[in-house]
């Protein structure tokens, strides 16, 4: 998949006054799947989020610690690029369902959902890793279908990447 530069984009759509609008995805269609040179830092303040924990509450700090980040820079997808990586029990908050699954038993805040949404509107981007659906045995279709969620071979390895592409690491706990 060749690189996109969302910014751009974004000045291109900007210019023409359009709004940008997701194509609607199939019901049950996997997130599509990146390569870690498929990922480049597109503004000046780049930080990944780190999320390997299963954690409700902390997860939600996380997200509300993404939600600051972007007040403090005016939600201005020019100026601040924020990813959170999802692997081990994190993958688990971007599931159509938690049926079928390891965590099948647990209830998760039904406002996670509508939390990430908002956040990917001012860009965040989701990046879960391939091997623990593969090693969990949990099919990648289980993950929600969003523009924003994208497979990557190895959330570690996507971890280490982009720090060396020069986005600043996070992790809430």
């Amino acid at each position: 998949m060749p690189n996109f530069d969302r910014r751009a984009f974004l000045g291109t759509m900007a210019l023409a006054g359009a709004v940008p609008v997701a194509a609607p995805l199939a019901a049950h269609a996997a997130a599509q799947s990146l390569q870690l040179k498929d990922i480049s830092k597109e503004a000046d303040n780049a930080c990944l989020y780190h999320v390997d924990y299963g954690d409700h509450a902390r997860f939600a700090q996380t997200l509300n610690n993404i939600s600051n980040h972007y007040a403090a820079y005016g939600a201005d997808p020019f100026a601040l690029q924020l990813a959170l990586v999802a692997h081990a029990g994190g993958i688990k908050f971007f599931l159509d369902t938690l049926a079928g699954t390891m965590w099948e038993k647990e209830t998760l805040d039904p406002t996670f959902n509508e939390k990430v949404d908002a956040l990917a509107k001012n860009g965040l981007k989701i990046y879960l890793c391939a091997f623990t659906f593969e090693r969990n045995k949990v099919p990648k279709e289980k993950a929600r279908a969003e523009p924003y969620i994208a497979f990557v071979p190895s959330g570690v390895a996507t971890v280490g990447a982009l720090q060396n592409k020069g986005f600043a690491y996070l992790k809430v706990g």
